[in-house]
């Protein structure tokens, strides 16, 4: 017998689906099935780091900039740059010990500390809407960031991989007064004083403000416009009938239990028992030592391989391949008991035949509409992107 409560749900859901028209809507209640929306259009800022042209400007030659790492020889394009849509062309990145464009970087000088970052690249597309519900609400001051979600906003991340001794601080200077040491390289540039001055109307440069300009610059790059997102706005033809097809698997074998919303991500920890990448001296335990990574969103697949959070596999089939292995209970890290792993797999269901629909589908999110363009100088004067 269906309670008030929920047949006031059924009626608002049957009344919403009569007046959208065309647009198409993905939500079952009774089933809780996963909500699909397209992409805002627009980014919501915080109150206190509002976007103007001015800002994302100076954010953007600061991303550019190696003024911002330890040896000036790292920026945050060195690892997250345009042309490999703002992530990278690796499994783990190389940072500060590091020479050469994505996938052709190597390591300087070998280092069992410096070797490698631990993770894989996150794209920066999109990341203005990190942990966006299924409705489509953001807060961009709770939005989850890196793989194990340590910290919250595009403004605290922006800082944190100047502070990392492997990603751009090196062993010259102290974690404790990095951003102190940044802040005064920046203060005592005339150019970065006075681009200061015109984006936040101060006359002295902190980290803070360092922190919101590289923040806002981010969240200009977005894609809302993929085919998929164009499906969801009512244009029927935006996919194929295998995508449409692909689509429906998707969901129908547990994918969306996790990998729902606008960007395709629920934001959170799952352990799966991911193999470890051998180019670390010692396996990641992710967040809390649980082996927990977060659920990464889907959008962009094209320009984000490898996968996974150390990108263990090149192509999007070896990843379906891994969720349909430890879908049949095969623990893939001896570190991790089968016991451990999240319980949304025991609702993955994915087969073989499966994977290229899923794949099919998987490519509908890709939108290559995003600033590409590479500074042709940056105000330090130090190489563009960093020694790459």
């Amino acid at each position: 017998m269906m309670g008030f409560v929920e047949y006031l749900k059924y009626v608002a859901l049957v009344l919403c689906i009569a007046g959208c028209k065309k647009q198409h809507s993905f939500t079952l209640i009774a089933k809780k099935e996963a909500v699909y929306l397209p992409l805002p259009l627009k980014v919501k800022a915080p109150v206190d780091n509002q976007m103007t042209e001015e800002k994302i400007a100076l954010g953007k030659l600061l991303f550019f900039d190696p003024i911002l790492s330890g040896e000036k020889n790292v920026a945050c394009a060195t690892c997250h740059h345009p042309k490999n849509g703002y992530a990278e062309f690796r499994d783990l990145s190389i940072g500060v010990n590091g020479k050469g464009f994505g996938a052709h970087r190597k390591i300087v000088k070998m280092d069992s500390i410096l070797s490698f970052v631990k993770r894989n690249a996150h794209t920066i597309l999109n990341t203005a809407f990190n942990g966006i519900s299924e409705t489509g609400q953001v807060s961009a001051k709770k939005a989850p960031m890196f793989w194990d979600n340590r910290v919250e906003s595009l403004e605290a991340q922006a800082l944190e991989p100047i502070k990392s001794l492997e990603e751009m601080r090196g062993f010259r200077i102290a974690k404790k007064a990095i951003l102190d040491s940044i802040v005064l390289r920046l203060n005592s540039n005339k150019q970065y004083k006075e681009l200061f001055r015109k984006a936040f109307d101060n006359k002295v440069i902190k980290a803070i403000h360092l922190g919101k300009a590289i923040a806002t610059f981010e969240r200009s790059l977005i894609t809302p416009n993929s085919r998929f997102d164009q499906f969801l706005r009512g244009n029927d033809n935006a996919l194929s009938i295998s995508e449409k097809e692909g689509f429906k698997i998707f969901k129908r074998v547990g994918c969306a239990n996790c990998h729902s919303g606008p960007m395709f991500s629920d934001y959170k920890l799952h352990t799966l028992g991911m193999i470890e990448n051998e180019k670390l001296a010692a396996p990641d335990k992710g967040a809390k030592d649980q082996f927990q990574f977060r659920t990464p969103t889907l959008r962009n697949l094209q320009f984000t391989a490898p996968y996974m959070h150390n990108g263990k596999f090149n192509s999007l089939k070896k990843v379906l391949e891994f969720y349909e292995e430890i879908a049949g209970k095969k623990v893939k890290n001896p570190n991790v008991a089968a016991k451990d792993l999240d319980t949304l797999i025991n609702k993955v269901t994915i087969t073989a035949k499966d994977i290229n629909l899923i794949e099919s589908f998987l490519n509908s999110l890709n939108d290559t509409n995003f600033d590409k363009e590479v500074p042709r100088s940056v105000p330090s004067k130090l190489a563009v992107g960093g020694d790459i």
